[in-house]
């Protein structure tokens, strides 16, 4: 019913292990790659997203079986349909991604995982519970109405997730040829840099290849080290002021709006960031 859930409950341990094993690592090595209170934070915010994720989930199951019935398609179940579904749900991914970081309502959800200063494979777990209410589940539509199914659809949206658990790391280097396809560590560093030169860049959830092509691909530089969180002034270790951080603002914003125009700016407009505001 809820295979997403599934799929990510069940590499917890995996998740866990990996970060046990590069904080343990790290800290030999005398990085600060590390805060107990931020990882904590990522824990919890994790948890939250998780539960507010499987009721979401719950709630427009319904939906997504009967938006099915006006599929254009039959798309029976095979590996080669799972990898069509797989390539496909990757290109919507990183639309959605890069909407996420030019459309005010979206960012609202998702600046809480780009607001820690830390960088190490527990900020993959650092989402926000407002996912549902933002509408990232929108962007799979498109899927469900061409034919597959939503187990099938949903499927794929969490082993592309569980992939991205393992690009948020700054142990891994750079993996040679395989930078040419995949979204690496060194790609996803420059993701969630906040230098200008790296910022609303590297969108990919597995493929880089869509950056490649439409023009958001840069490369981390050994010139230009990477400088992790937002361009604005925060830092917390509470999970609600991290969650409802950029949601305060955007609705005081909205609250104030002298004219449909300011109103509809304020929501769905650009993002309001240090340098841009």
């Amino acid at each position: 019913m809820i295979p997403v859930e599934f799929i990510l409950l069940a590499l917890a341990p995996v998740f866990l292990g990996f970060i046990a094993w590069e904080w343990w690592q790290t800290a030999r090595a005398g990085h600060a790659w590390y805060r107990w209170q931020d990882t904590l934070a990522n824990a919890v915010l994790a948890l939250l997203h998780q539960g507010s994720d499987m009721l979401a989930l719950l709630l427009l199951m319904p939906f997504f079986l009967w938006l099915h019935q006006f599929r254009l398609l039959e798309i029976e179940f095979s590996v080669t349909t799972v990898a069509l579904a797989f390539l496909l749900q990757d290109f919507l991914y990183y639309w959605f991604h890069r909407a996420s970081h030019h459309i005010r309502w979206l960012w609202a959800s998702h600046v809480v995982h780009h607001s820690s200063r830390q960088m190490n494979f527990s900020t993959a777990l650092r989402q926000s519970l407002m996912y549902p209410l933002s509408g990232m589940w929108l962007f799979w539509t498109p899927m469900i109405l061409l034919g597959f199914a939503p187990a099938v659809v949903f499927a794929v949206v969490a082993i592309n997730l569980a992939f991205q658990f393992f690009v948020h790391t700054q142990s891994v280097r750079r993996l040679g040829a395989l930078e040419w396809l995949f979204n690496t560590p060194s790609h996803h560093r420059v993701h969630h840099a906040c230098n200008p030169a790296y910022i609303d860049k590297n969108f990919a959830g597995v493929l880089i290849i869509w950056d490649r092509l439409f023009g958001t691909y840069v490369p981390e530089r050994d010139d230009e080290p990477c400088r992790y969180g937002i361009t604005e002034d925060f830092a917390s270790d509470n999970p609600l002021t991290i969650t409802f951080y950029e949601w305060r603002r955007m609705l005081q914003d909205a609250l104030t709006a002298r004219s449909l125009r300011q109103l509809a700016a304020s929501l769905f407009g650009a993002p309001k960031r240090a340098g841009n505001d």
